[in-house]
């Protein structure tokens, strides 16, 4: 039963009242939105939305419930995008109370409430989207009734998601050094199940005396900026001609390294139904996003030209060389779940090595 009041207070002094499920905790963080249409627990697990509070534009959530996590045998997880939670809060319209699916073992709200994590439902999530596209970078609190005061979310959050060891996934005759900054499980599944041997590391590992064909630096959250020492590793690999795919905070890091300049979008893209078109062509994609910074294409130095942009408003999705074999993507190619309309770059990254 939804029976204790909440309040979701905006840093600007707005206040939506609601009912709390999962944790009974506050919590507080920039507060984003996003329109996709299914996927809360893969959402919830997104590394990228570390720190954050989410805001689910669907209206109904918790009808399917959670699934028991599933692993490979080498600690891929199958099912979700990473081992935890990383939201810090979750800000719904509906809770359903009663959820039905074959794969289900709990509750949306008992999975939340055994890893800390409040939400609140009822809110009108149209009037708070429609807010935050007008205000961009709000920070907000959930405060359950009885509660005034809440932990601030950690420094670094790519120190905070990143793996802490090397780690390795798969076989195959060709190997690629994941730069870890917060990686979704799927782009380990989709470079695995195409036979390559996968060495993840830290953020700030320095892997460039390692033996490797090709090198992926992976989505996170934060500011791109912050990632000093990835963007160090990241130029002197820029000097050779491996192989080198980025995708979402990884395009970001490709563009700093190059020598271009991002900056902070006012409301960011987060959702499964961006349409994308590829520069030089007439093919559209839809595609799954993620991110509140993007690169400005206008700071590209020679040798670098736009790969994607963004139909809705023309902001950059991708970049590329023209000669060396170095591309990247703000969208998400590996969409979990969906859309896979660019899965292909995977296909079009194990080519090169």
């Amino acid at each position: 039963m939804l029976n204790r009041k909440s309040i979701l207070k905006l840093s600007d002094g707005t206040t939506f009242s609601g009912w709390q499920f999962g944790a009974g905790c506050p919590a507080e963080g920039e507060v984003v939105f996003s329109t996709s249409m299914v996927g809360y627990p893969e959402s919830l697990t997104d590394p990228s939305y570390q720190g954050q509070i989410l805001c689910v534009c669907y209206p109904l959530v918790g009808n399917y419930g959670i699934p028991e996590p599933q692993f490979s045998p080498d600690g891929i997880c199958l099912n979700f995008e990473s081992e935890d939670i990383h939201v810090r809060g979750l800000v719904i319209s509906d809770y359903s109370q009663r959820y039905s699916h074959h794969d289900a073992v709990r509750s949306l709200s008992s999975w939340m409430e055994s890893r800390g994590i409040p939400g609140i439902c009822g809110v009108d999530t149209r009037a708070l989207t429609h807010l935050l596209r007008e205000k961009s970078g709000m920070d907000a609190m959930i405060l359950p009734e009885g509660s005034e005061s809440c932990e601030k979310p950690g420094p670094h959050p790519v120190a905070q998601v990143s793996c802490k060891s090397v780690l390795r996934y798969g076989s195959g005759h060709k190997r690629v050094v994941l730069v870890d900054c917060g990686v979704k499980h799927n782009i380990l599944r989709c470079l695995v199940k195409r036979g390559i041997e996968v060495v993840r590391v830290p953020w700030d590992y320095d892997y460039t005396k390692l033996d490797y064909d090709g090198l992926f630096i992976s989505n996170g959250p934060g500011d791109p900026r912050e990632c000093g020492l990835t963007i160090s590793h990241l130029r002197k690999s820029l000097e050779e001609d491996r192989p080198v795919f980025g995708v979402c905070l990884g395009s970001q890091l490709m563009a700093l390294a190059a020598g271009a300049s991002t900056y902070r979008m006012p409301y960011g893209h987060r959702s499964h139904n961006q349409p994308v078109r590829m520069s030089g062509s007439r093919s559209c994609f839809i595609t799954s996003q993620n991110h509140g910074y993007a690169v400005d294409t206008s700071s590209l130095p020679p040798g670098w030209e736009e790969a994607f942009v963004n139909l809705n408003d023309g902001t950059n999705e991708g970049i590329r060389h023209i000669r060396k074999p170095f591309m990247a993507t703000q969208f998400h190619p590996e969409a979990s779940g969906g859309p896979v309309d660019t899965e292909f770059l995977f296909d079009e990254f194990f080519a090169r090595l």
